[in-house]
């Protein structure tokens, strides 16, 4: 007789470009259909990863008055009045008011969840495990509205730059029965930040298929090679330092560097640095190209990866561009070493413009040693499907 399956519900708050939200497509594609029935709650229904949501996955929408909540605020208030519903519409009103005066955007999730939460209808069915697969509302959504034997919160990024109140994540923690994160110095923050749940910390790394990236980066693309292409990968936003990569452009079209530095995401920060590039005469080096749902044949055809990051959890595209074996230069954030062994697999330098531009001087005019650490790079053993075990581990034990 064979054994019935487990049920598991993930929460992320959409599908959109991101780190996280293309973990969790690739956890998606990996896990065991035979032995898991899979839910998804997303609080948006969008994103260019939608589409590579497997087919076994039911998508569920927010019960209750979340969407009227969602709604402009005028829709949203006239809508609860003529329904009768005055305390929905206070709560609308004072989200809005919460995040027009709270400028810290983690802080205004943080708080505008209590409003947020009285438009959720609690999900009733029982799920055995239910995963909040990123830092803050999806983790709120799993402990306050799903009923579950075991309840797993992600953390996919350095707790500490995230400008989160602890003292707001702390009762949610103890409410966890396991609280996975994706590198060995992000565990040892969350132990250091929460030493009484400690020992529900553990690592599961991004999954990463090697051989579906190589299968993918053989899609053709039109594309200029004339120059050297620096290629990097993320949301338009502080936190990936594309601010300072446009300083270190102009550096280093101002000594002559034969270079094209392409970047591949969308964000709130896309104006200023277009008004940036704009300023510096750079709108020929230096490409804001939006999403692209494959990114890789353009990892293909990159002379190296640049990640001038401010911060990372654990970043899948370094780990994309390492099996691509492309030169990888990083910024010194806390914790890239964890990916990255200075002129060994990759490039190490200082979060700052003139060293940025100096490095990058140097790797893209020395293919001696682009060569050595393309050449290092194709004997690791870079895969990390099996990640998936850790995860069953979690979801079983």
């Amino acid at each position: 007789m064979e054994l019935p399956k487990s049920k598991i519900l993930f929460v992320i708050p959409s599908l959109e470009a991101g780190g996280g939200e293309k973990s969790l497509v690739n956890l998606l594609n990996t896990i065991d259909y035979n032995n898991y029935d899979v839910d998804l709650v997303l609080f948006k229904n969008a994103g260019i990863f939608l589409k590579a949501i497997p087919s076994q996955v039911t998508i569920l929408p927010i019960n209750g008055d979340y969407t009227n909540f969602t709604k402009s605020i005028k829709s949203s208030v006239l809508s609860f009045v003529k329904q009768g519903k005055i305390g929905m519409a206070i709560s609308r009103i004072l989200f809005t008011i919460n995040n027009s005066l709270e400028k810290n955007s983690g802080i205004s999730e943080q708080k505008g969840w209590k409003h947020i939460r009285k438009s959720i209808t609690p999900i009733t069915t029982q799920y055995d495990a239910a995963v909040g697969f990123l830092e803050k509302s999806s983790i709120y959504f799993i402990v306050d509205c799903v009923n579950a034997k075991k309840k797993i919160g992600f953390i996919h990024n350095d707790y500490t730059k995230l400008n989160l109140n602890a003292d707001f994540d702390a009762p949610y923690f103890r409410k966890l029965s396991a609280i996975a994160t994706v590198s060995e110095e992000c565990a040892s923050v969350l132990k250091s930040i929460f030493p009484s749940e400690k020992d529900k910390v553990s690592v599961i790394y991004n999954i990463v298929s090697t051989s579906l990236i190589q299968k993918m980066a053989e899609e053709q693309i039109t594309l200029d090679t004339s120059k050297p292409i620096v290629l990097s990968i993320g949301r338009l936003h502080p936190q990936k330092g594309f601010d300072m990569a446009i300083e270190a452009a102009k550096i280093l079209k101002e000594n002559a560097v034969s270079f094209q530095w392409i970047v591949i995401g969308e964000g709130a920060e896309r104006k200023t640095l277009e008004l940036k590039i704009e300023k510096y005469n750079l709108k020929n080096d230096f490409q804001l190209i939006g999403l692209r749902e494959n990114p890789y044949p353009y990892l293909k055809a990159a002379t190296l990866y640049a990640q001038p990051s401010r911060y990372e959890g654990k970043s899948i595209a370094i780990d994309e561009a390492k099996i691509m074996q492309k030169p990888i230069l990083v910024t010194n954030f806390t914790t890239a070493k964890d990916q990255i062994s200075h002129q060994k697999n990759g490039w190490m330098t200082a979060f700052d413009e003139n060293e940025l531009a100096k490095d990058l001087t140097y790797l893209l005019q020395n293919k001696t040693v682009q060569e050595e650490l393309s050449l290092n790079l194709s004997k690791e053993n870079l895969s990390t499907e099996s990640e998936i075990l850790k995860l069953y581990s979690l979801l079983n034990g």
